[in-house]
């Protein structure tokens, strides 16, 4: 055989990039391992969590996995933390269009979080129950992490590098300067407790009501700008994997999020949860509900996040920078400074308008709309645009926004301020 024969049966050499980029075109890349732990100790009885690591973006489809983590710290009461445990992811995946693909996915999920959140609200008030709750809401679609949340509770992530940083915003009045100026614009008022003699103590609350938080679900007993719209941030790890702590207020009271990181690091997610429950407890004791879940997501290949030594930096300057509270970033792909987080959408307007967007989702055949949160087809003539004004009529002005039905537009006038509202008086 001659050397020129030889040479033909050789198959050609091809470029390493260019495997990579059959493989990324052919999606056969293989997605992450989601491995996680919980751990929790009980002070009041009134955190709850969810763990779903097996849900199905279409139903029956095994090859359309995510994850959802997620933690509820109650007060007042158990009632509206148990209830939105059970219905929110739920009333999240009705607010997505049915038959797009996971991309399409992804970028709808932001809104329908928004929509989720607000229709939990709405349901839960309807009970007449006077309890509330924190939610940090977190779903993982391969390597691609939405964060939403309302309160205090806390998502972090830990990154090759050691580089830790926030995926969410603390609603508390204390420290939120934007949202005590949202809450008495709003008709709300914020101070402290007094007490006889007019000393003022505790943290910043919000009356009436006298609740520590601007944002929960659940609180009828409150002013209803205590809204559930929740701060929602999507980003896209490197297939260097990253670590979530995701854990209630009791956590985050005793330890920083750097020292949180620090002290699970190089451990196996079940491991890494018990020991930061023990080292918020070693801090501070046991003086509230305490519960965390670590939840790491990473190459198929390796067995645990390996331990790196921590890069020099402030230990809760986020690698995307620090960002305004209304901020608008719904498409900026911006790239972290070392390359492994790529930030695909960040929002935290309290404005029920500028989180559902413009488009209109409308059966000219039928002359049926579908609410923008709850999600029920309504007759058109009973629809108002969430941009119209009072006198909006749909026979005289084109529609603006997404559209909701009579009982959501109320909401949303409720929650700006636009109706009085006039709560039990109560403090917590």
């Amino acid at each position: 055989m001659s050397q020129t024969e030889v040479s033909r049966m050789k198959p050609s050499l091809v470029p390493l990039a260019t495997l990579i980029g059959r493989e990324l075109r052919n999606e056969k890349v293989e997605k992450p391992f989601v491995k996680y732990g919980q751990a929790a100790l009980a002070k009041k009885g009134e955190d709850y969590f969810l763990i779903k690591p097996d849900c199905q973006r279409i139903p029956g489809n095994q090859s359309t996995p995510f994850s959802v983590f997620a933690i509820f710290d109650g007060h007042n009461g158990i009632s509206a933390a148990i209830f939105v445990k059970e219905n929110l992811l739920g009333n999240v995946l009705s607010a997505i269009p049915l038959g797009i693909s996971r991309e399409e996915w992804l970028q709808a999920l932001p809104r329908a979080l928004v929509a989720g959140f607000v229709k939990t609200d709405i349901e839960f008030q309807q009970k007449g129950e006077t309890s509330g709750t924190t939610v940090t809401f977190v779903v993982i679609d391969g390597w691609t992490i939405t964060v939403a949340s309302v309160g205090d509770s806390r998502c972090i992530l830990d990154t090759q590098g050691g580089v830790v940083s926030l995926l969410t915003v603390d609603h508390r009045l204390e420290e939120n300067a934007e949202e005590r100026e949202r809450v008495t614009a709003s008709g709300g008022e914020v101070g402290r407790l007094n007490i006889f003699g007019g000393n003022e103590v505790g943290p910043l609350r919000c009356w009436p009501g006298g609740l520590c938080l601007s944002r929960s679900i659940g609180d009828t007993d409150v002013g209803e700008f205590i809204v559930p719209i929740p701060h929602v941030k999507q980003v896209k790890l490197s297939n260097a994997g990253g670590r979530l702590i995701i854990a209630s207020d009791g956590i985050w009271d005793a330890l920083s999020s750097d020292m949180a990181a620090k002290s699970c690091r190089g451990l196996p997610a079940e491991l890494g949860a018990k020991l930061v429950v023990k080292e918020a407890l070693r801090t501070r004791g046991l003086k509230d509900d305490t519960t965390c879940l670590v939840v790491d997501i990473i190459p198929c290949d390796r067995p645990v996040l390996p331990l790196t030594p921590r890069k020099k930096q402030n230990m809760l300057s986020s690698i995307f920078g620090k960002k305004s509270q209304n901020s608008m970033s719904k498409s900026t792909n911006k790239l972290s400074a070392i390359g492994v987080v790529e930030e695909l959408f960040e929002e935290g307007s309290a404005m029920l308008a500028e989180r559902l967007g413009k488009d209109f989702p409308l059966n000219t055949n039928s002359g049926l709309f579908r609410c923008a949160v709850c999600q029920v087809d309504q007759p058109l003539a009973d629809g108002l645009s969430v941009n119209s004004g009072p006198f909006f009529s749909p026979a005289s002005k084109a529609w603006e926004g997404s559209s909701l039905c009579a009982n959501c537009r109320k909401k949303k006038d409720a929650m700006e301020g636009k109706r009085p509202s006039q709560p039990t008086v109560t403090s917590w």
